[in-house]
């Protein structure tokens, strides 16, 4: 083996097991956090994240061709599609979930979400 196949393959190794460490991360938020958007919000980062680093381990393995090129398109499709459809579920979950209140703060008028932040803050809301 020379020089360049050790690279490609020391590369794609160390992608395919940093999304699986991302992968093992989003389990642990998916069994270990109480309330559903924190779950979701685990499973977004994780999946998108972590088939990104997976997929380019394996663009890495196979060599820069068109079966390349099929994997970058699908990187790109799900770093798209997975944060706005996590952002339609929890949307739902909080146009519909009875005991929102219970878990967070609903904040109905953007005054009140200004002065709390400019409170916080110290300053001028960003």
């Amino acid at each position: 083996m020379g020089v360049y196949e050790w690279i490609r393959l020391i590369a794609g190794s160390a992608f395919l097991i940093c999304g699986l460490v991302i992968f093992f991360t989003e389990i642990f938020g998916v069994f270990h956090l109480d309330y559903v958007l924190n779950r979701m919000h685990a499973t977004a980062m994780g999946d998108t994240l972590g088939i990104a680093s997976c997929l380019l381990g394996l663009i890495i393995f196979s060599g820069f061709n068109f079966t390349s090129l099929k994997m970058l398109l699908i990187v790109i499709f799900l770093w798209f599609a997975s944060p706005v459809s996590s952002h339609v579920l929890a949307r739902l979950e909080v146009a519909t979930n009875d005991n929102l209140t219970a878990r967070c703060k609903v904040y109905t008028d953007l005054e009140t979400l200004e002065e709390e932040l400019t409170n916080q803050t110290g300053g001028e809301p960003s």
